[in-house]
């Protein structure tokens, strides 16, 4: 199958609380750790909480998550948290689609601006994200361990 044809049978889906059983196929590298039941049925009934997915043959072999951060004194913004493409699937469009899609929905729901971060070293994800129309902000990142 060439490239043009795996694209084309690739269904890009916004996912809720009824999709749950997609998840039962999934192709390896779409998500940092394992889909736990329990997490994707809590993701997914969170009304701030999106996820976009690439489906083909019925496994899922991309995913772009979000989260609609409202706020009492700045307009409403989309913070891209996570994503995911199966290597087989990589270079073909694939993640951009998905973020087109998932910017597409945030500008349907209200929100001024989207943003998401990645790693200094991760070029594809930069450069994905800079062909979109993203600009790079500098930003010092603290985490806190629970």
């Amino acid at each position: 199958m060439t490239g043009t044809s795996i694209q084309a049978a690739i269904e890009i889906r916004i996912v809720g609380a009824a999709d749950a059983a997609l998840f039962t196929r999934i192709a390896d590298e779409v998500f940092d750790e394992p889909v736990q039941a329990e997490r994707l049925a809590a993701y997914l009934a969170a009304p701030d909480h999106h996820l976009v997915v690439a489906i083909h043959d019925g496994t899922v072999v991309g995913q772009l998550a979000a989260v609609i951060h409202r706020h009492p004194d700045q307009a409403t913004e989309l913070y891209i948290d996570n994503l995911g493409v199966a290597p087989a699937f990589q270079r073909r469009g694939l993640a951009r689609r998905l973020l087109d899609t998932m910017l597409a929905l945030g500008k349907e729901l209200g929100c001024a601006e989207a943003w998401v971060g990645t790693e200094p070293d991760n070029i594809p994800a930069r450069r994905l994200y800079e062909q979109r129309g993203a600009s790079p902000v500098d930003i010092v990142m603290y985490e806190y361990e629970f």
